[in-house]
């Protein structure tokens, strides 16, 4: 039952759509913006100016500043220096609802709805000042008028938990414009978009702010994105403006130069040798998982991975991978079909990834491959503690798990204030590595990966693709599970599409469209 349903109809309440002054594009522009915590300078006299109707991309790694930057724009956080100007006037931001009676909007990286309410539901109670008793007979009248001038559809009456993921980021940006924002901020707002869903988005909101009605800043790590529909730039690294200009003045190597600094980014490691079509590693036939929920169904009729291969899955989240990942980590029993490795019946299980050789390298690795408040030195352990060549132990070898670690420290370059910190400590690039270092060590001949660069710099995403392939080269038959179609494409032998639970779409690298992959991703098939 919705709320529509059991709400009585008062007076009509005054609603933005309703609102016949129709609100032109602003102007904000920070003048030595400073963020101190304590001793750390998180954001040092930053000066940055958005143009009413433009698209400004800010770019810079992880750390960077961008969030505390933002933030202070949003009056999330109040900056320690500097002012704030709104169509150049000072303007003091003491909040989010400051912001908002400026007409500023933010637009997060992760969902903000109420998943059991309409989309209606869901833009009616996102305005400030919200009648305890709602007509809903004018609301849906308003709301048809609103959603007539607006550049995208989705249906209203539907709850959001029903909707696509791409479904739900329209949303999130229909609530904005709802709430009369112009100046609007998209924190990475491609990442749960197909193709040609993200060139649909951005497009149409590139023509509001040509239009004079929005002024967009968008925080982004596609180069193509900025190309695409920013005129201007700016740079941030460890919390200073390193850079800023027009677009179509800056190389791409320009934009990342003014991102790394110094910095040199390798190249990721180039593939060596074909598939070998006649060592199949990974088999699944007729697989059926159940999700956590009860409710929905990942069913793959067939899937197989070669030694040297990597398969890459694409698909936009929420459509079985997760559910594929923990069935294959032995997380979730299937309800039916086989999981095969090198042939043999394989349940997840320690002993089976042991002599299997069968190695994970799961999304958000410091909640799904590591404990937090344990050391460096024992994470790294966990694959190898209770071994000593072909025997069991039964006491810690403390000695020998310390050496184990700066070995792999060292090798695989993780920074770490110590082998005795917690790895909770470490940045997330640094996790990644250190899950990488334990994982990679020794033979692999399976190893699935999930998301392994999501919210990674420039420099991690080079260092942990170029391991991947490595791992591929040296005979490894690799799953890769990521909703990045820019790292699919690149790492990839063989690419799958998965939607609605079910793999529909296959090619091969050399003939890969990124068309048919986006229409498939979007349920066109």
């Amino acid at each position: 039952m919705s709320v529509a349903e059991v709400i009585p109809v008062p007076a009509e309440p005054v609603a933005p759509a309703a609102l016949a002054v129709k609100k032109r594009a602003v102007s904000v522009e920070t003048i030595g913006m400073t963020k101190r915590f304590g001793g750390f300078t998180a954001l040092g006299d930053v000066s940055v100016r958005i143009g009413a109707g433009t698209v400004h991309a800010l770019l810079g790694e992880n750390g960077a500043g961008k969030s505390t930057l933002v933030k202070c724009i949003m009056g999330f956080y109040q900056p320690t220096g500097g002012q704030l100007l709104v169509d150049d006037r000072e303007a003091v931001i003491a909040s989010p609802r400051d912001a908002h009676e400026r007409g500023l909007g933010m637009v997060y990286q992760h969902f903000t709805l109420i998943p059991s309410l309409t989309a209606a539901e869901n833009l009616v109670i996102s305005r400030p000042h919200v009648s305890a008793v709602i007509n809903w007979r004018a609301e849906k009248r308003r709301l048809e008028e609103f959603m007539a001038r607006m550049p995208f559809q989705i249906p209203l009456d539907r709850p959001v938990a029903e909707l696509a993921a791409g479904q739900k980021q329209k949303l999130e940006i229909l609530k904005q414009l709802y709430l009369e924002s112009r100046f609007l901020i998209l924190d990475e707002p491609t990442s749960v978009l197909t193709p040609q869903e993200a060139e649909e988005v951005l497009g149409l909101l590139k023509g509001m702010a040509n239009a004079g009605d929005l002024t967009i800043l968008m925080i982004t790590h596609k180069f193509r994105e900025v190309e695409a529909f920013a005129e201007d730039v700016s740079v941030l690294r460890r919390g200073q403006l390193t850079g800023h200009g027009r677009v179509t003045d800056l190389s791409r190597q320009e934009m990342a130069a003014m991102m790394i600094g110094s910095k040199t980014i390798a190249a990721v490691v180039q593939r060596v040798g074909e598939p070998d079509r006649d060592k199949p590693v990974l088999d699944l036939d007729g697989l059926a998982v159940v999700d956590r929920s009860g409710l929905r169904s990942t069913n793959i009729d067939a899937l197989r991975v070669h030694s040297r291969e990597v398969v890459g899955i694409a698909g936009v989240s929420g459509n079985g991978q997760k559910e594929l990942a923990e069935a294959l980590g032995g997380q979730l029993k299937p309800t039916a079909g086989r999981i095969a490795v090198d042939g043999v019946r394989y349940l997840g299980t320690r002993d089976e990834t042991r002599s299997h050789q069968v190695r994970f390298i799961p999304e958000e690795p410091l909640k799904n491959a590591c404990v937090p408040n344990m050391s460096v030195a024992e994470n790294l352990s966990f694959r190898t503690f209770d071994e000593d060549g072909d025997r069991q132990v039964v006491w810690l070898r403390q000695g020998r798990i310390r050496a184990l670690a700066r070995s792999l420290v060292e090798r695989f370059g993780v920074k770490t204030a110590s082998i005795a910190a917690p790895v909770a400590t470490l940045s997330g690039g640094n996790v990644q590595r250190a899950v990488l270092a334990r994982e990679l060590t020794g033979e692999v001949e399976l190893l699935i990966v999930t998301n392994p660069c999501f919210g990674l710099d420039f420099t991690a995403v080079a260092e942990i693709r170029s391991q991947i392939i490595d791992a591929r080269n040296r005979g490894a038959a690799v799953l890769l599970i990521s909703e990045d179609l820019d790292e699919i494409l690149e790492l990839s032998d063989r690419i799958l599409v998965m939607s609605e639970g079910r793999i529909v779409y296959e090619t091969d690298r050399a003939n890969a469209d990124l068309g048919a992959i986006g229409q498939h991703m979007a349920g066109h098939h």
